[in-house]
């Protein structure tokens, strides 16, 4: 399955934390099946030095770029206008924790 790394870069103007922290639960609510299916294999936020969320990485393994591009066209955080930026990369993971 194809690999990719997701780089989404926040808003900078002053609702843009608002926007975040309102769209967050829908945003875990449908990352969790892909979690669930071990298609995202790491999501976080990027952090400022002071600890305030500007944007997001996911390492993906999903089915086909046409997957990855309906899970971003349709993501809250997409939809609610928090990710102003993204960057989505092809990758090979070569490295895995083990977790268990």
């Amino acid at each position: 399955m194809p690999q990719y790394v997701v780089i989404a870069w926040d808003g900078t103007d002053a609702g843009a934390p608002a926007r975040r922290l309102a769209a967050r639960p829908a945003h875990l609510d449908n990352v969790a099946p892909m979690v669930e299916a071990g298609r995202l294999k790491i999501g976080g936020a990027i952090v400022d030095e002071a600890g305030g969320m500007i944007g997001s990485v996911c390492i993906l393994d999903v089915a086909s770029r046409e997957e990855l591009d309906h899970w971003l066209a349709t993501d809250p955080y997409v939809t609610g206008k928090v990710w102003q930026k993204i960057e989505v990369h092809p990758m090979r993971i070569a490295v895995q924790a083990r977790h268990g």
